[in-house]
């Protein structure tokens, strides 16, 4: 490096440690390393996992932060172009995330199949031993959970340690265009129809119509959409 590069690379430096950026150019600083440095070291992470695991993708998704996956032999897990993984509190905007995107497929049976343009943050995917399936376009706000399965029997009181009750598993299934607000659950054999909306902190229980609203405790129709 000359002389004169040198001096003028020193001049910088010291030009900004005299006059250090203004509140607002931090505040800009902080929103670009929010946005991007998640992608930057959960990507190539995310990389290796999905390579290790055998996941089946038709495109890299874009991924923010590590998702936590876990596939048994047999199981499928099928994610299709423009799927966002989003694990990363500092990259979301509604809320603060409780954990990472969790794709957990547990036996042969077992799938899940997240089609093309999905979202997910923070969302808690278990397949137990039925299919999973979230539609083209859908939306799923932070701290979503949804399961095929109960994971106990719910009868008799004294079984409910020791028997899994796999027999009562049952597939869900989320059409497209769907918006899943955050904190909702969707429990099993569940069908959401296309273009429908769930209200944040809803647990959904039963199939809900498609392009309607729905919400509460237990999820019920609240009106037709729009």
């Amino acid at each position: 490096m000359a002389a004169s590069a040198r001096r003028s690379l020193v001049w910088r430096i010291l030009s900004i440690l005299v006059c250090p950026l203004s509140a607002n150019r931090r505040a800009l600083l902080n929103l670009l390393f929010c946005r991007y440095w998640p992608q930057i070291w959960g990507t190539p992470l995310y990389w290796l996992q999905s390579w290790w695991l055998g996941i089946e993708q038709a495109a890299m998704p874009q991924v923010y932060g590590l998702p936590e996956i876990k596939r048994a032999p047999g199981a499928r897990i099928v994610l299709g172009r423009r799927v966002q993984l989003n694990s990363s509190s500092v990259r979301t905007v509604a809320a603060t995330l409780s954990g990472p995107v969790r794709l957990a497929a547990l036996s042969a049976s077992a799938s899940i199949l997240v089609e093309e343009g999905v979202g997910l943050n923070g969302t808690s995917i278990t397949a137990r031993s039925k299919a999973i399936r979230i539609g083209a376009g859908t939306l799923v706000g932070p701290n979503v959970v949804i399961v095929d399965a109960d994971f106990h029997a719910i009868w008799p009181p004294d079984a409910r340690a020791v028997s899994p009750a796999i027999e009562s598993d049952a597939d869900v299934t989320i059409g497209r265009n769907v918006w899943i607000g955050m904190g909702s659950m969707i429990l099993k054999g569940v069908t959401i129809g296309d273009g429908a909306v769930i209200a944040a902190g809803s647990v959904v229980t039963r199939d809900v119509a498609a392009n309607s609203l729905a919400g509460g405790l237990p999820a019920r129709f609240i009106r037709s959409l729009p």
